[in-house]
């Protein structure tokens, strides 16, 4: 729910730190279509995030499990056009660009660590760490 002025606890000049830096919005691949009341608030969330200048993405799990071109090997995920189709479809219905848009594998039946899956992680991690820098200090 939004915050509100008179609320016990509202801090009315927060610092750097007492703020959000990033929306991060994690939808999966794999999954039907997404509800639509859960559309809704997802872009009346994200709208007041824009007004606010925050700084958004989202994460795109399950790839793996959405298409096996990728299952049968990760690096072909920039190369999948059902991948890209969902992106474009999820960019365009939620306002994301695309290139806002990071596919990830989740570990769910892997024992050890793998160079694939692991590249995807950290790079939308360093892309989400980059985007709160800059908007740090954009404010300050």
């Amino acid at each position: 729910s939004p915050l509100i002025k008179n609320n016990i606890g509202y801090n009315r000049t927060p610092s750097a730190d007492d703020r959000v830096h990033v929306l991060v919005c994690v939808v999966s691949a794999n999954a039907p279509e997404i509800n639509p009341s859960v559309l809704k608030k997802m872009k009346s969330i994200r709208e007041t995030a824009t007004n606010l200048r925050i700084p958004q993405i989202a994460i795109m799990t399950h790839i793996d499990d959405a298409c096996g071109e990728i299952q049968k090997d990760l690096k072909h995920v920039y190369k999948s056009k059902y991948l890209r189709k969902k992106m474009k479809d999820f960019s365009a219905v939620m306002g994301i660009p695309l290139n806002c848009i990071f596919p990830v594998k989740n570990y769910s039946e892997e024992i050890d660590l793998k160079d694939d899956v692991d590249f995807l992680i950290l790079s939308a991690l360093k892309k989400m760490v980059d985007f709160g820098d800059n908007f740090i200090e954009n404010i300050c």
